[in-house]
């Protein structure tokens, strides 16, 4: 039998192609242009987004009229450290967290 089928040698595996350090960095350089493009698109608009909130959030005062997280529309009528009251009808006053405000709204809003 082993006279009709000829044995079968692979040939030697190519070289592989050196890498030198012009190389690894021209392969680096897609990786290099996606996180720069991360960051100008989603990491600093989102960093700005939070500083420009957390400056809100400091400069809060009474009688402002604010929305929170959970969509309260309300007029501040007390300030603590962390806390703030929110009063959202005549009579009607609630206690939340400073961090809940999402936005501040111009005075006279609530009454309409």
């Amino acid at each position: 039998m082993s006279l009709l089928i000829s044995d079968a040698w692979a040939d030697a595996a190519p070289a592989a192609p050196a890498v030198g350090p012009a190389g690894a960095i021209a392969q680096m350089l897609p990786f290099i242009a996606i996180f720069v493009l991360f960051y100008f698109m989603l990491i600093r608009p989102q960093m700005k987004r939070a500083k420009e909130l957390r400056k809100m959030i400091e400069s809060l005062a009474k009688n402002d009229e604010v929305v929170t997280s959970g969509g309260l529309l309300g007029k501040i009528t007390d300030l603590d450290e962390s806390f703030i009251t929110v009063e959202i009808a005549e009579g009607v006053r609630v206690k939340i967290q400073k961090n809940s405000v999402t936005s501040l709204v111009p005075k006279g809003t609530a009454k309409s």
